[in-house]
């Protein structure tokens, strides 16, 4: 087993080597921190273009179903009951209404949906968390070296070597 830098685990690894694994693990915690903002704010759309469609689709059938059920739905009614043939025109233009309406509202709905969302700031804020959590970070107290591993004897054993 290996660490991120391809050193064994459990060896001594150089301040540089892990000043290295220290970039490489906060460059790929901010490449994720980003990919997350980026997956919310396309869910965010999402809902946006859903709501955007159910609106187009409210215009789409008041404009054109209209004249169409307008004259069929007036007809019938006329059929089943007697009335002038006006206020069954009336009548099947109002349950036209009603259809645009309940579209409306589920465009509505889909719009706040969209608005309440607090994606992109919820990412913001855990990054300003990371950062603050990474500057309050402090090095981890060294052990005692033994006798034969303090650096005079280390820089003793160096130069007899050489």
């Amino acid at each position: 087993m290996s660490a991120p830098d391809g050193s064994p685990v459990g060896a001594e690894r150089t301040i540089g080597q892990l000043f290295a694994s220290a970039t490489a693990e906060m460059s790929a915690l901010v490449h994720d921190e980003i990919a997350l903002a980026k997956a919310q704010l396309k869910q965010d759309v999402k809902r946006g273009a859903t709501s955007g469609g159910a609106f187009s689709m409210a215009g789409a059938v008041l404009l054109f179903s209209l004249p169409m059920l307008n004259f069929a739905l007036a007809y019938g009614i006329r059929t089943w009951s007697d009335w002038n043939l006006a206020i069954c025109f009336l009548l099947s233009f109002a349950a036209n209404v009603l259809v645009a309406v309940v579209l409306a509202l589920i465009g509505v709905a889909f719009a706040k949906k969209a608005k309440k969302s607090k994606g992109p700031q919820k990412v913001a804020a855990s990054m300003k968390e990371t950062a603050g959590v990474l500057q309050k970070a402090k090095p981890h107290p060294r052990p005692e070296l033994a006798k034969d591993r303090v650096p005079e004897a280390i820089e003793a054993v160096a130069r007899s070597s050489s």
